[in-house]
């Protein structure tokens, strides 16, 4: 059989052949394209070598520092905040509280129906009450980082505590201690379900309770605000984060400025997942004050600061019943999510609304009946972070179907094969509302087992269940679907007097590959090397509008913005050169650097010359892509684990992972977006955790106690894809930045439970940490001795 150990392969493949060698003819165009070809992220190399400027390196001439005061009480009546003594120290600027500041709150989005509910928005500086540990109540500014960190120490808060509530389930109780009590409950989420009866018919229903734990984003940097007043009144802000517009939005109306005041921008930022796409308190906190003192103001989050302030992910408990007939066939399911939202809602309806909108994942599923709550506790306020719904959406049902499996004695690969959905039933409209745009769902599963060398596994583990080896095998899989690309971003494409091509998008990259990516697509279009297309990003003052990078969208619109720009700037150039070579706008295609006439290579006109004899000497042309309904990624992941049975120590021996993200502009951003999703979702399901004591006191607020993986913690990953493309833009491409994340989070659950089914071993929450684990293979053998089945619990 093969190896499970000692694999290092990255394949990546499209029906019969490998992407490395797809050429792609550009339409009206002599040139082969770089598309679908391996070319290095021009984004690298300052990463690499240093030469890149994170905010924290950022000095201009004047600049104070910020620190904030933040409560440690997760809930209490603020009864006032004193500054005195802070002033009094050398150095010290400025010290405010939220009532010296008087800045207004900021809402939460998405607004549930669109109407705002000013009492659940989230203050700058708590006002009235604190309800989590780690909420800003004050600021002080100094002229060192040092003077500041001193001073805020001085500050003096008077908190009255209340009784503080952090599980969401008790949060549901008529008793809980009550976050808002104007509200009268601490629910603030709430959609019912789409059935009364999903399980009519059903002949066996396997009914379980799932806790998918609450994780912290960590990024490399930590967040970061720096400020600088401009001589005209204005605002120019260098953030660390991934979505410049909404930022700018978000401070321009706090500060009561218009929008074009108010300039946002980035430099490097070290990583977002999703927890920088937002406006924080923080951001206009140091936007007042570099206002208010008329100098530039910074604010560099601390590691410690960032595990309790930035939002976190995930902290969802699902109760589930998955009801099918005896050959597998799915007849409808039943489940109450209660979604903890964290103290405020303020972002937190985005995960809540992604996770039930793909409850259905890759399956036909008749009948559902969903109900979905959200409630605040007093914790850090939730957010996206990597997945944002659809890691707890798929975990959620693949762990049903396994136990389904199990408990009709199939495998889990015969009743996913009998469920799923087939290729001609795209597009698809499931019981929440999504319209699956294209997938070969089977194409991807086949494909996965065959890399694994699914059977030969499974001859193994049985092999080792005969031996009583202590070293127990578990292999788990994972299909699913997500849903990425939704909504509309800006493109523009320049062409100036000296040839240089200029992408302008309204995307944000920061990691993703995304400018080389755009590059590859205009170059393409327009025949030109990747060198010579300079893109420009993530300054409001450079870029006309745009939304940001996140949701895995940013490759399919902004990609399909530019490709768009570039075609109308062809077809300008087609109607200049056709007037100068006397020829029909038909007979010019595209060359390496300009148009000829087709068949005469000698009449080229390069790109310089054409938007010279342009009106004002350039080619341009700019506009919005939209797409209303987002594309559908889809893959399959297999994990194979080994399970100290002694010990409880959990080792990943490969991941194995078949992703279709539609078409493959670059396969190596492909698979290095793969990768990290990957390493994400393995990291929640064996690792990380959030978590508090009875007071709300975080118990996890360093690195040293956040149990976050480092690469040797994993294995090398073995990758692999299908390619179907999506109808719904010009490119066929869908997301990939999450797909990672989605499949290894459960592909890693079902095989550490399956190496412990022989145990009795049912279900086990995240994060399978050897101390659990050995507590559930201790647990099921007092169960075996009492003489009782150790899986009983939870069967109907």
């Amino acid at each position: 059989m093969p190896s499970l150990r000692g694999r290092d392969r990255t394949v990546r493949a499209q029906a019969g052949g490998s992407i490395e060698s797809l050429a792609v003819q550009t339409p009206g165009s002599s040139t082969v394209s770089v598309l679908g070809h391996r070319v290095e992220r021009r984004e690298d190399p300052p990463l690499l070598t240093g030469a890149a400027e994170y905010l924290a390196d950022l000095r201009p001439d004047g600049m104070l520092h910020a620190v904030f005061v933040r409560s440690n009480v997760a809930h209490g009546e603020l009864r006032g905040v004193e500054v005195a003594d802070a002033l009094a120290r050398p150095g010290v600027v400025a010290a405010f509280s939220a009532d010296d500041l008087g800045l207004p709150d900021i809402p939460e989005w998405p607004r549930p129906d669109g109407q705002p509910r000013p009492e659940l928005a989230r203050p700058c500086l708590a006002k009235g009450r604190v309800r989590f540990v780690g909420e800003a109540v004050a600021v002080v500014v100094a002229e060192s980082e040092a003077a500041a960190v001193d001073a805020a120490e001085l500050v003096v808060v008077d908190v009255d505590p209340l009784p503080v509530v952090i599980d969401p389930l008790e949060a549901l109780g008529p008793d809980s201690p009550q976050l808002f009590p104007e509200l009268g409950t601490n629910v603030v989420l709430e959609a019912g379900p789409a059935v009364p009866d999903a399980l009519s018919g059903a002949e066996v229903v396997v009914r379980a309770r799932f806790v998918n734990q609450r994780v912290a984003a960590v990024p490399m940097e930590p967040n970061g605000t720096l400020v600088i007043p401009t001589p005209d009144g204005g605002l120019d802000c260098v953030m660390s984060c991934q979505a410049p517009f909404l930022v700018r939005r978000g401070i321009a109306r706090a500060l009561g400025l218009d929008e074009a005041s108010v300039r946002v921008r980035t430099v490097a930022v070290g990583g977002g997942f999703g927890a920088k796409g937002g406006v924080y308190p923080e951001q206009v906190v140091v936007a007042a004050l570099a206002a208010r003192l008329g100098r530039p103001v910074r604010h560099a989050e601390t590691r410690s600061e960032n595990l309790v302030a930035m939002s976190q992910g995930r902290s969802q408990v699902q109760d589930v019943a998955l009801g099918a007939r005896r050959d597998g066939t799915i007849v409808g399911l039943e489940a109450r999510t209660v979604t903890d939202v964290g103290a405020y809602p303020w972002r937190g309806a985005i995960p809540f609304r992604t996770a039930r909108l793909m409850a259905t994942g890759v399956y036909r599923i008749p009948s559902l009946a969903l109900t979905s709550l959200g409630v605040v506790t007093n914790a850090t306020p939730i957010g996206p972070y990597r997945g944002a719904g659809r890691p707890e959406a798929t975990a959620m049902l693949e762990r049903a179907i396994d136990m389904l499996a199990a408990e009709l004695g199939k495998d889990p690969v015969e009743v996913r094969r009998v469920n799923m959905l087939a290729p001609g039933d795209f597009p698809y409209t499931t019981a929440t509302g999504a319209v699956y745009d294209s997938g070969e769902l089977g194409r991807a599963l086949d494909r996965v087992l065959e890399l694994a060398g699914y059977d030969d596994v499974r001859a193994e583990q049985q092999d080792r269940r005969r031996r009583a080896d202590p070293m127990a095998l578990g292999l788990g899989l994972s299909t699913f679907v997500e849903v990425s690309g939704s909504g509309g971003e800006y493109g523009g494409v320049s062409i100036g007097e000296d040839g240089v091509v200029v992408v302008t998008t309204g995307a944000s990259p920061h990691g993703q590959g995304l400018a080389t990516a755009l590059a590859q697509i205009v170059g393409a279009e327009l025949g030109v090397e990747v060198e010579r297309v300079r893109v420009v990003h993530s300054d409001t003052a450079l870029v006309p509008e745009g939304v940001g990078t996140f949701g895995s969208r940013s490759g399919q619109l902004a990609g399909s913005a530019a490709l768009n720009a570039a075609r109308a700037v062809v077809d300008q150039a087609r109607a200049l050169a056709s007037g100068l070579r006397e020829v029909a706008p038909a007979d010019l295609v595209v060359v390496g650097g300009g148009l000829a006439v087709a068949g005469v290579p000698a009449s080229v006109l390069g790109w310089a010359e054409l938007a010279a004899a342009a009106p004002e000497g350039r080619l341009h042309s700019e506009g919005d892509f939209t797409q209303e309904l987002g594309t559908y990624p889809f893959g399959a992941h297999v994990a194979i684990v080994e399970v100290d049975t002694e010990t409880g120590r959990v080792s990943l021996v490969r991941l194995v992972a078949v992703d279709d993200c539609g078409t493959v502009v670059n396969p190596m951003i492909v698979e290095g977006q793969v990768h990290g999703g990957l390493a994400q979702g393995i990291a929640q399901a064996l690792f990380e955790e959030v978590r508090y004591d009875g007071l709300g006191n975080p118990l996890t607020a360093t690195l040293a106690d956040y149990g976050m993986p480092s690469a040797a913690e994993l294995p090398s990953f073995e990758l692999d894809g299908t390619v179907t493309p999506s109808p719904r833009n010009p490119l066929g491409m869908k997301g990939v930045g999450e797909s990672g994340t989605v499949g290894a989070t459960a592909a890693v659950q079902n095989a550490v439970v399956d190496a412990l089914s022989p145990f009795g071993v049912r279900h086990l929450d995240m994060p399978l940490t050897p101390e659990r684990v050995w507590r559930a293979i201790r647990a099921a053998g007092a169960a075996d001795a009492a003489g009782r089945p150790a899986d009983a619990p939870g069967r109907s």
